[in-house]
This record gives structure tokens, C-alpha cells and sequence, in this order.
């Protein structure tokens, strides 16, 4: 027989474990070092919600991703946008990314921007990314926008 509140003892003590087991979850994801880093200012000039908002911003899977050939930068991306019809988005980013890492990623495209033809090619979009300097440095890092991979192809941002 368990004496009265050893019930509540018992949640406790898994409730803490749980947490415990979170926390070191949590805690065990890489430490990055943000010292470093050098943020441009924001822009001062606003814009009205009705000019953002014609901005079509969409989950893309990548389906295949290559180097472009004669050209140092330029990935070829063909995405599933989820219209059944693959898109195809030029990048400027072989520096930060080899074609084959990004293949089954899901990114995020602004898909309402008029095609743009590089190298011969068509790109039709174009794929968010982060982008930051380090201080007292000229070297840019870059960083894709990937979001979780249960997000369907053609997701609407908002």
C-alpha cells in the first residue's frame, strides 16, 4: 500500500525526468557563436501590406540540384512547388553549398518574380536565404532558408 501523496511524489519525479530528458534534449544541439557576426541595419523605408502581400512565398522541395556548367556560382534547382509542373530556380550560391547536400531539402521561394535567363538558362523564382558578414571581415556567410520536411510542396507563407 503507498502512503497518501506518494501519487503526487511519483508524477513529480517523472514529471522531472521528462523535463530532465528536454532539457538535455535541448541543451545537446550545437552552441554557435554569434559574436562575430555583423547584422546590416534594418531598412528604414517602409512597405504597405498590400505591396508585401503580392509577395508569393511557397514551400519547394528539391527534386535535383546541379552546377551549372561554365559557371563558378550558379546552382540549377528543379522543385516540386506542388502545381504537378517542376519549377526551375537558378542560385548564385555554389560557394556555400555543394548540388548533392541540398537534394530532398524543403526551402522556401519567392515564386511570383518574372523569369530571369542566366547562362541560357530560365530560372523562375528565387530561393530565401540568410546572409551575414563578420565583423572586421569581407567574408559573407550564407545560409538557405530550410524549413521541416513535413511541410508539403507549394505551402503558402504568410
Amino acid at each position: 500500500m503507498k502512503p497518501l501523496g506518494s501519487e503526487k511524489q511519483e508524477n513529480k519525479v517523472s514529471k522531472n525526468i521528462t523535463t530532465k530528458n528536454c532539457d538535455q534534449i535541448a541543451t545537446e544541439s550545437e552552441k554557435i557563436d554569434f559574436s562575430n557576426v555583423k547584422i546590416e541595419p534594418l531598412f528604414e523605408e517602409m512597405v504597405d501590406f498590400d505591396t508585401f502581400s503580392k509577395s508569393d512565398f511557397r514551400a519547394v522541395k528539391v527534386k535535383e540540384c546541379v552546377a551549372v556548367p561554365k559557371s563558378k556560382k550558379l546552382l540549377q534547382f528543379t522543385l516540386d512547388d506542388g502545381t504537378g509542373v517542376d519549377r526551375t530556380i537558378l542560385s548564385g550560391i555554389h560557394a556555400y553549398y555543394e548540388p548533392e547536400e541540398l537534394v530532398g531539402k524543403t526551402l522556401i521561394a519567392i515564386t511570383n518574380l518574372p523569369p530571369r535567363a542566366m547562362m541560357g538558362i530560365e530560372s523562375c523564382g528565387m530561393l530565401l536565404s540568410a546572409v551575414n558578414s563578420l565583423k572586421d571581415s569581407e567574408d559573407e556567410e550564407l545560409h538557405l532558408i530550410m524549413v521541416d520536411n513535413h511541410i508539403p510542396a507549394g505551402a503558402k507563407l504568410y
